[in-house]
């Protein structure tokens, strides 16, 4: 969900025309010398990304034998400049990959199985469910990095003033809560994102999702699913409830709406977190309210999953992998971890990183107490993609332009030239 600048781009290009796969340097590992392998990073460049360049050097300082060439790659460009490194024998030996990324790699053969090596030697620390969403066919091809899912955030004042006392649990709590913040605020009391990860809550809500990966069947257009966005669309017309977005800065105008205290909740992830607390709203971090996103109306609720794995790249030769390995337990140890959570304010993925100094932090608490209602997403290589024609449809189904019947179907036509083998 993070954007790189412009100029980032720009470095990360140059360095990336300078440099190949951790293997590629003429001198590298002969003679006793270091062996350097390559770390394409994907974090924020400014937020981010001095964390982990501070854990790199603390890690060559640990391993004389090793030096880490570090590389920030814009995360919106991550995924197609690796799949084209990898496809050429190019690519880092290891990626901070997405949690989508990860099966999509591996059934292309570009990420090697980490099972019984020393990067997962930890592995019962991780939390269960993360290690799950790593695998492909049974195999694990990375180890949690950074996790994070969706919740419900709001101005805990605008709650008070308005005589709120508790998060909303259902939608249509939410949609009186809404009404009763302007009644006694005159402020909005929710403003819904019209794109597709942020519209997942409402299917699984309703007990969907977008396709059926056991019963190989897209489920997008079902009755479900249906009755899922129809609650989706009736957030954005009523008292209280902002009208939809649909230009290409939406996010950034819900997020500074909300920071400011101009809208009394939003749906939103813990890669924010840093960023709330840059807010008027939130110069007080106790202001801020983390709970769960509401349930649908089976009782159900829940979140997607998202985060980001360390992954071993399979081109690589037995020197570098063997660095790589070593390398990938270091920053996902709970040492570090701990580090990263503190620094970065994102949530840690492993129990043991949660320590007393890491939950002191209101928004990493908040959200590690959501954490439990997350859904994982299944190990289809195409899923992520699948959100790609609702975003195309829902802006417009927000928008009035198109019916609820008509986006479905559309998104159901695009959806099943991803998935071919699945029916409708």
């Amino acid at each position: 969900m993070r954007r790189g600048t412009a100029a980032t781009a720009l470095v990360a290009s140059l360095a990336l025309a300078a440099t190949a796969c951790g293997g590629s340097d003429s001198d590298d590992g002969k003679a006793g010398g270091p062996v350097t392998l390559t770390w394409w990073d994907t974090s924020n460049a400014t937020n981010e990304a001095p964390t982990y360049q501070a854990l790199v050097k603390e890690f060559e300082a640990a391993n004389k034998d090793i030096k880490v060439k570090y590389v920030n790659v814009p995360f919106d460009q991550a995924q197609n400049k690796f799949d084209t490194a990898a496809g050429s024998k190019g690519a880092p030996d290891v990626l901070r990959s997405e949690v989508g990324w990860t099966p999509a790699f591996a059934k292309k053969g570009f990420f090697a199985p980490l099972d019984g090596t020393e990067a997962l030697k930890d592995q019962a620390k991780f939390q269960p469910s993360l290690i799950e969403q790593a695998k492909y066919e049974g195999k694990t091809y990375g180890v949690p990095f950074t996790t994070d899912t969706l919740a419900l955030v709001y101005n805990k004042q605008l709650f008070a003033k308005a005589g709120i006392k508790e998060a909303p649990k259902t939608w249509d709590d939410l949609k009186k809560a809404a009404a009763t913040v302007k009644d006694k605020t005159g402020v909005d009391g929710y403003w819904g994102s019209t794109q597709a990860y942020y519209a997942q809550s409402f299917l699984y809500g309703e007990g969907t999702d977008t396709v059926d990966v056991e019963g190989k069947k897209i489920t997008v257009d079902s009755p479900e699913a249906k009755k899922a966005y129809g609650t989706w669309l009736g957030l954005f017309d009523g008292k209280g409830l902002h009208k939809a977005d649909t230009t290409a800065d939406a996010y950034a105008h819900i997020q500074d709406a909300f920071v400011n205290g101009k809208v009394a909740a939003i749906v939103q992830g813990p890669w924010e977190i840093t960023n709330f607390y840059k807010g008027s709203a939130f110069k007080d971090k106790a202001n801020l309210g983390i709970a769960a996103v509401p349930a649908g109306s089976t009782g159900k609720a829940g979140a997607p999953t998202g985060g980001h794995n360390l992954s071993v790249y399979a081109g690589s030769d037995k020197a570098h992998q063997d660095a790589a390995l070593k390398f990938v337990n270091f920053m996902t140890s709970a040492k570090a971890q701990e580090t990263i959570a503190l620094k970065n304010n994102t949530l840690p993925t492993r129990d043991d990183a949660y320590t007393a100094q890491v939950k002191a932090d209101p928004g990493i608490a908040g959200y590690q107490g959501v954490l439990a209602a997350a859904q994982p997403r299944p190990a289809l290589p195409e899923y992520s993609s699948l959100w790609g024609p609702l975003d195309t449809e829902l802006p417009k189904i927000a928008g009035g332009k198109e019916s609820l019947d008509k986006g479905l179907s559309n998104a159901e036509l695009a959806i099943a030239k991803l998935v071919p083998d699945f029916s409708k």
